[in-house]
């Protein structure tokens, strides 16, 4: 079975026998659509953790394989059921993955990407930060799904929070968006398949049995 070992990290549920997503409950389950074959499932290492792992899952027949592991940070003060604009908490759930961009060009996906330099992560920003947007990957969590990451359309209310994506690592936890390295998302962006219907599966640990 392929397995990242360069960024693979943490520990993860057994692949044996894999028919559903591992470590992923029967409620959300139940939320990846029929028609998925590629899953992104953020493991968070803990409710008020900024730390997960990622893992990139393909589904082979009827069982699902671990293809990619990487390490990541989510929101800096963790995980919520309920996200609300400015909790620095990233939201648990199912969300399709629809659309991508960058301040770099396209590195070849299959997704609706843009290319613009208004993606730049200010500069007045910590230097850190300023390449966090070189790529990112909307997660359909209150958007108008497959319109580009940047639109400020939020269909559940500018109080629910919005603008989370997967995007760049900087070294620490995020507002509330996903970030990998740019190694994991130039794989991420060459691999998603709209005709897989991708979708993100993320929260802690805990959230994700129940």
């Amino acid at each position: 079975m392929p397995r990242a070992g360069a960024e693979g990290g943490g520990s993860l549920p057994s692949v044996a026998a894999a028919t559903s997503v591992p470590g992923v409950g029967e409620r959300l389950q139940r939320q990846i659509p029929a028609a998925s074959r590629q899953v992104v499932a953020v493991y968070g290492d803990g409710r008020d953790s900024a730390t997960s792992t990622v893992v990139f899952y393909a589904k082979r027949g009827a069982a699902w394989e671990r293809v990619r592991t990487w390490p990541a940070h989510n929101g800096k003060k963790g995980w919520t059921a309920e996200h609300r604009l400015g909790d620095n908490r990233s939201p648990v759930g199912v969300f399709t993955l629809t659309a991508a961009a960058g301040v770099l060009d396209d590195p070849g996906t299959r997704l609706p990407y843009t290319q613009s330099e208004d993606y730049a992560a200010p500069q007045w920003w910590d230097e850190a930060h300023w390449h966090d947007f070189d790529y990112v990957i909307a997660i359909d969590y209150n958007r108008v799904k497959g319109a580009p990451p940047d639109d400020a359309e939020q269909p559940l209310g500018e109080e629910r929070g919005g603008g989370i994506w997967l995007h760049l690592d900087h070294g620490s936890g995020t507002s509330a968006c996903v970030s990998l390295s740019r190694a994991a998302m130039e794989y991420l962006l060459r691999t998603l398949d709209p005709a897989g219907h991708p979708v993100v599966v993320m929260g802690d640990r805990a959230a994700l049995k129940n």
